[in-house]
């Protein structure tokens, strides 16, 4: 999507019109959806995106207004969740309407909307790179007690007779079962909590 709002405002700054703005990006989608053949440097848009692309090309077309036709087709796109998508398409409908009240040129507010898309993007790429640590140690932890059984087993020692035959055995891998659960558990939601997900 922030692609999409730098197309628009690259676009308006070429000089399009309204309705050939929405005509170039749907040609551009609507293309590369058929055919398969998008740029190599990320995915094309989803469906309920393109669908939001067509619904402005056709109110720009009408000659009517096209905040409005993105907040009235948003709802029905995106299924009632509650996106970033969807939220994106909601401040480019917005992006309209200041555009058409104060007369600011749309593109210049447009770029102000990508650059701010631009640095969502960079917080959530180094977002899931800090966190990618965290959840391969967790992933590490999970899978270790079961190494140390194979590696206990490859030794000549069996583990499971000692886990399984005797009380203080059996007494440990309740103890160990609980705790794993309880660290993943734990673990997970830390993540979350880093993420900003509830």
């Amino acid at each position: 999507m922030t692609v999409v709002v730098q197309q628009l405002a690259a676009l308006l700054k070429g000089g399009r019109t309204p309705s050939r703005l929405w005509d170039e990006l749907w040609l551009v989608y609507a293309v590369e959806e058929r055919t398969g053949d998008g740029p190599d440097d990320g995915p094309g848009l989803s469906p309920a995106s393109l669908s939001m692309v067509s619904v402005a090309r056709g109110a720009a077309k009408r000659g009517a207004t096209v905040a409005d036709a993105i907040r009235a087709a948003s709802a029905t796109a995106f299924h009632g969740s509650h996106s970033r998508e969807q939220r994106i398409w909601g401040e480019l409908a917005a992006c309209f309407d200041i555009a058409a009240a104060s007369g600011c040129p749309l593109a210049d507010v447009l770029t102000r909307l990508a650059a701010q898309l631009e640095v969502e993007d960079d917080a959530e790429a180094a977002r899931q790179t800090a966190l990618a640590g965290p959840k391969a140690t967790v992933t590490l932890l999970t899978w270790l007690p079961l190494l140390g059984l194979g590696l206990g087993v490859l030794l000549g020692v069996d583990p499971l007779s000692i886990l399984l035959g005797t009380p203080w055995g059996m007494a440990a891998l309740a103890a160990g079962m609980v705790l794993t659960v309880a660290g993943r558990i734990w673990s997970a939601r830390l993540v979350r909590s880093a993420i900003g997900t509830p």
